[in-house]
């Protein structure tokens, strides 16, 4: 009985989504952009008040930063440290 719960309320969730999969894939691309941004920010000259606790996350975000910057409209990465050109 609950997995047949489970079953019809993933069901309900797609039905509901279905629709709206575009706009939810642009919603999450544009915060992954902001994170990335903010994570960056002290790399570009923007001061970033929380430098310390994201510095440990740049080896995870590496392999994102090369799409990112190209979104963003930079050809080339802004940061002479990061090489993914």
């Amino acid at each position: 009985m609950l997995a047949k719960l489970k079953t019809l309320i993933q069901f309900y969730e797609e039905v509901l989504s279905m629709p709206h999969r575009q706009e939810i894939a642009r919603e999450l691309r544009n915060e992954d952009d902001l994170f990335l941004l903010l994570l960056y920010s002290e790399m570009i000259g923007i001061p970033n008040p929380v430098y310390y606790y994201t510095l440990e996350l740049y080896p995870y975000m590496i392999e994102k930063f090369h799409d990112w910057h190209l979104r963003m409209g930079m050809e080339k990465s802004p940061m002479t440290g990061i090489r993914c050109c």
